[in-house]
């Protein structure tokens, strides 16, 4: 069944080296990216850019192709479009709105909505760190009469400037409507709206609609349904809904306690598989999306 993921890209893989631990680093990560056949991954951090290491693993390892992203939380500066600027001169391809220091991802985090038990993997750095004295600032992309700031429309720009990947972060659903419609106007044309059915940032069929008539790719993660944050039998519906030309596959993976991003994209297929969805248009999601989307 490796056959399934061959020539695939997963554009969600947390892999170290980290702030947090992870199960594998990039290394072994493109090892394994040769091994299964995939074609390559996107390596995504919350803390930094990561286009310097994927440059390096592509040098390392010539059958893998490394994506290298940038995610707009505080330790980049937050909303700042000379960061995507510097980013992206660097050779990222993907910038990621911002997800553990959105406003709304602090609020449902750490506003009482979550068990302490069930914490995201990151928020137990978060804490920590706050023990310590240090503050976070609750970044959103909108301002107080909810118009996009100057600050995200200046991102938007530099996105639009360099054709590369917009992802919608943890950022509200209500800010993502604003957003991606504002980007689609300032010419971006490669959108990804991410893990779109999580629980923090799940999105109708009909926000979905809207979304994908902006050009958006609606992303569909491993984890979210492997973890029982939604029903697997939802996923397919909603991908059969919005159509295979519109998704893209991720795994979302990375953490020590959970399997190799490469054996979780398998898994993901072959069960999209066992329901009904075709092999061709299973590979649609990994292979041809992400390929465009790469602007390869």
């Amino acid at each position: 069944m490796k056959d399934l993921i061959k020539g695939g890209y997963d554009l969600h893989v947390h892999s170290g080296p980290d702030i947090l631990p992870r199960r594998m680093d990039d290394c072994e990560m493109a090892q394994r990216i040769i091994d299964s056949g995939m074609a390559g991954y996107a390596i995504k951090n919350h803390y930094t850019s990561t286009a310097y290491r994927a440059d390096i693993v592509n040098k390392m390892f010539p059958g893998c192709d490394a994506v290298g992203g940038i995610v707009l939380n505080n330790s980049v500066g937050g909303i700042n479009a000379i960061a995507v600027e510097m980013a992206a001169r660097a050779g990222n391809k993907i910038v990621w709105m911002p997800t553990t220091d959105s406003a709304h991802e602090q609020e449902l985090v750490f506003g009482g909505g979550h068990e302490k038990g069930k914490l995201p993997y990151w928020a137990t750095l978060v804490l920590k760190m706050r023990e310590e004295g240090v503050q976070f600032k609750k970044l959103s992309v909108l301002d107080e009469a909810g118009q996009l700031t100057k600050e995200a429309c200046d991102v938007l720009d530099v996105i639009a400037k360099y054709d590369i990947i917009l992802e919608s972060g943890h950022l509200s659903q209500a800010e993502v409507m604003v957003l991606v419609k504002e980007a689609a106007a300032r010419g971006v044309k490669r959108i990804i709206i991410t893990h779109a059915d999580y629980p923090g940032t799940y999105y109708t069929i009909d926000q979905q609609k809207e979304l994908v008539n902006y050009g958006a790719y609606i992303e569909h993660c491993y984890t979210t349904w492997k973890t029982g944050k939604v029903e697997f039998s939802e996923v397919v519906e909603q991908i059969r809904t919005i159509g295979v030309a519109h998704c893209t596959l991720g795994t979302d993976l990375g953490r020590k306690d959970y399997i190799y991003p490469d054996e979780g994209l398998l898994e993901f297929c072959e069960e999209l598989c066992k329901a009904g969805i075709s092999d061709t248009d299973v590979r649609k999601m990994i292979v041809d999306n992400p390929i465009w989307l790469l602007n390869k």
